[in-house]
């Protein structure tokens, strides 16, 4: 029991990088993978800004051998190594020792930059349990070396040089880090994004790992990168659209915008502020969409181009929209250090001032380009109605009636809570039946399937509402699909995909995740849908009974046995063999069961929408090239 006592003793004051390593979720968002990768990111950046402002024209990332180590060179300006007045430090120290400390603060060093708190380098020196600055500047190379963000001694005299410019060669402690080996195509992908992002910067990797050097410098800016973009997604470029909209323009803010319209059926609005990528949007994106809606709206209105009855609504006239834009500004303010918002009001005003009438322009200079968007955003406000009005019929209506309109096969759970419920969306009448039997009625809902569902990649619209065990999941998911979809209406907080642990249940699995990666994938991105993980084989050694998921894992179990003990082997071959205790055990139990969570990356998102396309679309060629290429690789075969 904790102590009742409460005084001056109890209180515990930080000093310097300790707030760092006791709490480094505070800054680098967390020490999973993002974590990890963001310390690199930081350095980056403060690169970055070196070029901004105008001093750096190259940057030179090293991965090193081990995978674990990383170093990153510019020919900037050099990290200050005189004495800071206010300490008696050197400057160099100061910056990678003290938290809130670098020239991001004094408006004549940096115009505009990524890096504002004054923190990135010294928390990176925090989580390193090895740092090593080398600065080259005023003729000669200076170092200091550092441990877990301690100084190992002062700065150091190495030697003339030529030139200027800051190296930081780090690696993360691990005992702060769940894993310290970074992710070369992680790394690689960021960099070619930042070398987009600022024209003619260019960037070398150097892949040790990999055994690779890869040069990144892309002279059309955003516009390359909408054009990149839409290859990694394979987007139909709109008809009549021939070439991106471009508008470049500089007054209080610096605004670099490229868009396009697509006949894809969502959007990707691709936002950055000083080079950071700002995933949650904010202000300037908010200004990007006003901009765009009021746009289009003018177009449409002065070419008297609605139809009686079309009601045009803002996600109409997104609907295919990529964009890609990069706002530069002076103290820009970020909602936390991992920096994915941006807050400040008045960026949304400058980008709409800025976006607005360029595009307005455009539109009317080129009216065939003006009518193909038209086009494709009454015909997106049709597909929407249309949807809607089908889709009306598999809805949930109400909180209230939770229970009516519910698919007839839906054993549903007593609980209306869905911070506790689960939704079980079973593989046949049979297993359905051992999990009604084995679930706890009280928080999971048991959900069976009958056959192979539709592939949603393949089918259009109208033949997936037709689809009864498709539309019997989003009845009893209550949140609707499509455009309709409304996740305050979601009736279970997991969905949990249950299948056989053999191929047929692989390819189940697939068809469903397809379907909710086309039709719900808000469900994917709000983290709600799992895949469970059902055994395989039952081992009975003597007295004990243990489970493996594969033939792997069978093999792990046999070895560990004692070798008097002669085992007993069952495989499944399906759910509905297992007594209903026996699958609540191993598959249902919150408190014993694996599930593996189904999520997509922001650096995944292109390579999954492309994956999904090739693999589950209506073209049998990327499949059949997938499997000529990989086949050699197949290891779990049922024929």
């Amino acid at each position: 029991m904790a102590s009742s006592s409460y005084t001056a003793q109890n209180i515990v004051v930080l000093e310097g990088l300790e707030p760092v390593r006791k709490r480094p979720g505070m800054y680098i968002g967390g020490t999973g993978i993002d974590g990890l990768h963001h310390l690199l990111w930081e350095i980056v950046d403060n690169s970055v800004d070196e070029a901004i402002a105008g001093y750096a024209t190259s940057i030179k990332v090293r991965l090193h051998s081990s995978g674990e180590t990383v170093s990153v060179t510019d020919n900037g300006r050099g990290i200050p190594v005189d004495t800071h007045t206010g300490t008696g430090k050197s400057a160099l120290e100061v910056i990678l020792t003290t938290l809130h400390s670098g020239g991001k603060f004094d408006e004549t060093v940096y115009k505009t930059a990524g890096g504002l708190h004054g923190v990135g380098a010294s928390v990176v020196n925090a989580l390193s349990s090895s740092l090593i600055a080398r600065v080259r500047r005023d003729g000669h190379e200076w170092q200091q070396e550092f441990s877990c963000g301690r100084p190992q001694g002062p700065v150091q005299t190495m030697g003339q040089a030529r030139g200027t410019g800051t190296t930081i060669e780090f690696t993360p402690d691990p005992q702060i880090f769940s894993s310290t080996r970074f992710d070369s195509g992680k790394i690689s992908r960021h960099l070619e994004v930042k070398s987009f992002l600022h024209r003619n910067l260019k960037i070398l990797f150097s892949d040790e790992v990999e055994k690779r050097e890869l040069v990144f410098c892309h002279e059309g800016g955003v516009r390359d990168f909408l054009l990149h973009h839409n290859t990694l997604r394979q987007d139909v470029r709109l008809a009549g659209f021939p070439e991106p909209f471009v508008v470049t323009k500089e007054d209080q803010v610096k605004v670099e915008l490229a868009l396009t319209w697509t006949e894809s059926t969502d959007e990707a609005l691709l936002t950055y502020v000083n080079g950071i990528a700002t995933r949650d949007g904010g202000t300037h994106e908010q200004g990007l969409k006003d901009a765009i809606h009021k746009a289009v709206r003018n177009y449409l209105s002065v070419k008297e181009l609605v139809p009686k009855g079309i009601e045009i609504l803002a996600e109409d006239i997104r609907e295919g929209l990529v964009t890609v834009l990069s706002l530069f500004m002076p103290n820009p303010q970020f909602q936390g250090q991992t920096k994915d918002r941006l807050n400040n009001p008045e960026a949304r005003a400058a980008v709409e001032s800025i976006v607005r009438p360029a595009l307005e322009h455009y539109f009317h200079r080129n009216a065939s380009v003006g009518d193909a968007v038209a086009l494709r955003v009454i015909q997106a406000a049709r597909a929407r109605q249309a949807s809607r009005a089908a889709a009306v019929q598999v809805r949930r209506k109400t909180p209230v009636a939770h229970r009516l309109n519910l698919p007839g096969k839906l054993a549903d759970c007593s609980s209306t809570d869905p911070a506790e419920t689960e939704l079980f969306i079973v593989e046949g009448d049979s297993a359905g039946g051992s999990a009604k039997q084995g679930r706890d009625r009280n928080s999971q809902a048991i959900l069976p399937l009958r056959g192979k569902v539709l592939n949603a990649e393949q089918a259009q619209l109208q033949k997936v509402l037709e689809n009864r065990e498709l539309t019997d999941i989003v009845s009893a998911l209550g949140c609707g699909m499509g455009k309709d979809f409304d996740l305050d209406r979601m009736r279970y907080g997991k969905i949990i995909l249950l299948m056989d642990a053999d191929s047929d249940g692989n390819h189940i699995a697939t068809l469903l995740l397809t379907f909710f990666y086309r039709h719900l994938r808000p469900l994917i991105a709000s983290q709600l849908v799992y895949l469970a993980c059902p055994p395989l084989y039952r081992i009975d050694a003597g007295k004990e009974t243990l489970w493996a998921q594969d033939d792997g894992q069978k093999e792990q179990v046999l070895k560990r046995l004692p070798k008097n003990v002669i085992p007993q082997i069952t495989r499944f071959k399906g759910l509905g063999e297992m007594m209903p205790r026996t699958l609540f055990e191993t598959t249902l139990d919150p408190h014993r069961r694996r599930l593996i969570r189904v999520v997509i990356p922001d650096e995944h998102q292109a390579p999954t929408e492309k994956t999904m396309a090739e693999l589950m679309g209506k073209d049998p060629e990327p499949r059949f090239r997938f499997i000529m290429e990989r086949a050699y690789t197949a290891e779990d075969l049922d024929v």
